[in-house]
């Protein structure tokens, strides 16, 4: 089980909005380059969202979870990277998934991070993209076959 100088909230998009917001605008806008018109949609208010935070309470990473079982817009900060914040928030969705009742997981994973959702038992689903300019590859997770495992 992994331990964490940190927690990991699941939240609405009135609750997460301001801090999820400042988090993938630092990651995505700031650090990838990702026009800030592209990170925003109209599917945020319709999400679940988990909202990572340190004891002081300053949220460190966030993801969200569409209501068809897509997770998406993971982002940790740059001095958090490697230090299990990832992994817990994308545990954190997986179970929200399958208490919702999906079968599957889905997501659209950047090339250099697709090692990482590999540990967690998810499969590439198709070719390499580019979407916002940035390699991707689809992913899945049968939640089915992992419902007795670990995700992670």
């Amino acid at each position: 089980m992994l331990t964490a100088s940190f927690s990991i909230r699941i939240c609405n998009w009135d609750e997460a909005r301001a801090e999820a917001r400042r988090v993938r605008e630092l990651v995505f806008v700031h650090e990838q380059g990702v026009p800030l018109e592209l990170e925003w949609d109209e599917q945020d208010p319709h999400c679940e969202h988990a909202l990572a935070h340190t004891p002081e309470g300053l949220a460190i990473g966030t993801a969200r979870l569409l209501p068809d079982g897509h997770i998406g817009r993971m982002a940790v900060l740059r001095e958090w990277r490697g230090k299990d914040v990832g992994a817990l928030l994308l545990q954190a969705l997986v179970e929200q998934a399958r208490d919702r009742g999906h079968a599957t997981v889905r997501l659209n994973a950047q090339i250099q991070a697709a090692g990482f959702y590999r540990r967690f038992g998810f499969e590439a689903a198709g070719p390499e993209f580019v979407e916002a300019g940035i390699p991707h590859v689809a992913m899945h997770l049968d939640l089915m076959s992992a419902r007795g495992g670990s995700t992670g």
